[in-house]
C-alpha cells in the first residue's frame, strides 16, 4: 500500500515518464543491415543498424547530447553521445571525427566522416534497442524564413515515430 502511494505521489509530483526519443536519420542513405538482437551477450547479431553510406559521407547528430566516448574499438572508430534519460546513441565506422569526450553536440552537428558503412546504435542503460524504433518520418511544412526583419513563431518540421509493431513490419520489408 505504501509503495503504491509513493508511486502515485511521484507521478503527480514529477509528471509522467519521459517519452522515448524520436529523431531523423544520421545520414541520407538506405539501411543496408537492420537491427538483429543477439541471442546472448556474446552471440552474433547486429546491435544497431548499418547504413549504405560510402567513404566521405558525413554523419550528423540525431539529438542534442554530450560525447561520452570517441575513439577506436578493435580498429573501428566510434563516437557515443549521451542524449539524456539513460539513452546513448552510437556512431561507428567513422574515418575521422573532431569530437572528444565532454564535447556537446546539437541536432545536425557533424559527428564525423564515414569510412564505409555507418553503424548507428541506440542503448538505454546497457540494453541495445532497435534504432528503427526511434527514427521518425518528417512532419510539418517546410517554410522559408526571412534572414532580416520580423519572423513569425517557429514552424520548423519535426519527426513522428511509429509504433514498434509498424517498425518491425517496415524493417522486414526493407530486406
Amino acid at each position: 500500500m505504501a509503495a503504491a502511494i509513493v508511486l502515485v505521489v511521484s507521478i503527480f509530483a514529477f509528471g509522467q515518464a519521459t517519452p522515448p526519443p524520436c529523431f531523423g536519420p544520421p545520414v541520407d542513405a538506405e539501411i543496408s543491415d537492420p537491427f538483429r538482437p543477439p541471442g546472448c551477450t556474446w552471440c552474433p547479431g547486429n546491435r544497431g543498424q548499418e547504413y549504405a553510406t560510402v567513404a566521405g559521407d558525413v554523419a550528423r547528430s540525431v539529438a542534442t547530447g554530450t560525447v561520452s566516448f570517441a575513439g577506436l574499438v578493435a580498429g573501428t572508430r566510434y563516437v557515443v553521445v549521451d542524449i539524456g534519460h539513460g539513452y546513448r546513441v552510437t556512431y561507428g565506422g567513422l574515418a575521422s571525427t573532431a569530437l572528444s569526450p565532454g564535447d556537446v553536440v546539437v541536432v545536425g552537428s557533424r559527428i564525423g566522416v564515414v569510412r564505409g558503412r555507418l553503424h548507428f546504435g541506440v542503448r538505454k542503460g546497457s540494453v541495445y534497442l532497435d534504432p528503427a524504433r526511434f527514427i521518425g518520418e518528417p512532419t510539418g511544412r517546410i517554410r522559408l524564413v526571412p534572414l532580416h526583419g520580423p519572423t513569425r513563431a517557429s514552424t520548423a518540421p519535426g519527426w513522428s515515430c511509429t509504433a514498434p509493431e509498424t517498425v518491425r513490419h517496415r524493417a522486414r520489408s526493407m530486406r
